[in-house]
């Protein structure tokens, strides 16, 4: 769905880096030193390709060939938009993606080749069965909705977050919608085999909810999607915000590095790669800061394109002159984890992206880079970023720009493009 973003608008936040937390509960990928790469397994159109879970079990060999460790799955319950962002009873499993039994034996068909099946969850709002507030399956009352919802019938707390005009406001400090949601999550993993969670629109309420959500179910992977404005102009306070929320949840998720997103695309489209370094020598996006817990991805079904067009194309990599590609160079060779888009691996060209993509995944890999490698920043500068990345078995070197620029020897080519390339030692 679309979450407004405004690029170069001015956020008002109180920033102090602050990173202590709580010991997180969660164990895995992000506790530091992951090697798990992910790929969103749909576009705004996939449901245009029916049954979409006939999809994802064909490729399921291909996916763990090309070095993906996890997919993203979109939405997979009863909705009142196809696309699954209007949940409605969540635990009736068929929707515009295919039935149930698909959906499982799609996860069945990536668990088979040791691939994590991370469910795109809903759960900042919800629509009722048949007019505005009917909720069943489970069923849930007036006092579920916040109060100044849309829906004058609401009876629940003040939101914990931004309000949503499209359906119903949740009141997560309600016990029974807590305890429903977990009962939920627990059974979404049990009975329909998901490993992990992507919480959707997780500027709609506290961020404490989803760590108690993941404390309750233990999933291997979380992420969550903050997706606020964003000043090129001075990109701490956004990214503070991403710390801020990953504190909240205890440390039991991760977010979307949508600070890097927006940087490097800026950077990628106008050679400002200076924007890529920040002031202590580290990377600039949240990565630069808890680079364990940030996600980073150059486009998505929101920002991006569909394919074979269309789509929600509401903040799009740039691509003149294929910067989509010095965007996966970028993030398929520093710290993070790293999200490929499922259009640009699978539908565009694949000689000029998929077959490079993989390529960058296998280098990472073999050298040992991980969520949380060493970056040393060489230059940051107009037309020229180039830095080196220490893995657990070797480094990887990495340029963007159209400024000539050489590791030195030693070195060997892993493969390039216009305007980048990425070598391996």
């Amino acid at each position: 769905m679309f979450k407004q973003r405004v690029l170069g608008a001015v956020v008002s936040l109180s920033w102090a880096l602050g990173l202590a937390v709580a010991s997180a509960a969660h164990a895995g990928p992000l506790d530091g030193n992951s090697s798990d790469v992910m790929l969103q397994g749909f576009h705004w159109r996939s449901t245009e390709t029916s049954p979409w879970w006939g999809v994802i079990q064909s490729k399921a060999s291909d996916i763990k060939a090309s070095g993906f460790t996890m997919v993203w799955l979109p939405p997979s319950g009863d909705s009142a938009a196809k696309e699954g962002y209007l949940p409605r009873q969540l635990y009736v499993q068929s929707s515009s993606y295919g039935t149930d039994v698909q959906l499982k034996s799609a996860i069945g068909a990536l668990h088979t080749y040791g691939v994590k099946a991370i469910g795109d969850i809903v759960i900042n709002h919800r629509v009722g069965t048949t007019n505005w507030a009917d909720f069943t399956n489970p069923t849930w009352g007036a006092s579920a909705v916040v109060k100044g919802d849309e829906w004058t019938g609401a009876t629940g707390n003040a939101d914990t977050g931004d309000g949503f005009s499209a359906a119903r406001d949740l009141d997560h400090t309600n016990g029974t919608v807590q305890s429903d949601i977990k009962s939920w999550l627990g059974w979404m993993k049990s009975s329909i085999g998901y490993d992990g969670w992507r919480y959707d629109y997780v500027k709609g309420y506290a961020g404490s909810y989803v760590g108690s959500y993941n404390s309750a179910t233990a999933p291997y992977f979380s992420v969550g999607e903050l997706w606020t404005d964003l000043n090129l102009n001075d990109v701490n306070p956004h990214r503070q915000k991403l710390m801020d929320w990953i504190n909240a949840t205890g440390g039991n998720s991760g977010a979307f590095d949508f600070t890097t997103k927006g940087i490097l695309q800026q950077a990628a489209q106008y050679g400002e790669y200076g924007r890529l370094k920040a002031t202590d020598g580290k990377p600039q996006g949240a990565i630069g800061w808890w680079p364990a817990k940030s996600v980073t991805f150059v486009d998505n079904h929101d920002t991006g394109p569909s394919f074979p067009s269309g789509g929600q194309n509401h903040w799009p990599f740039p691509n003149g002159n294929q910067e989509v590609m010095q965007g996966y160079a970028y993030i398929l060779t520093h710290p993070g984890i790293p999200c490929v888009y499922w259009v640009h691996y699978y539908d565009w060209d694949r000689a000029t992206y998929g077959d490079k993509i993989k390529t960058l995944i296998a280098a990472r890999k073999e050298k040992g880079v991980t969520s949380t490698s060493a970056v040393t920043i060489v230059a940051a500068q107009t037309n020229l970023y180039a830095a080196t990345i220490a893995g657990n078995s070797g480094s990887l070197a990495m340029k963007l720009g159209s400024t000539s620029w050489s590791p030195g020897t030693g070195w060997t080519l892993v493969t390039s493009g216009n305007n980048w390339a990425v070598w391996k030692k």
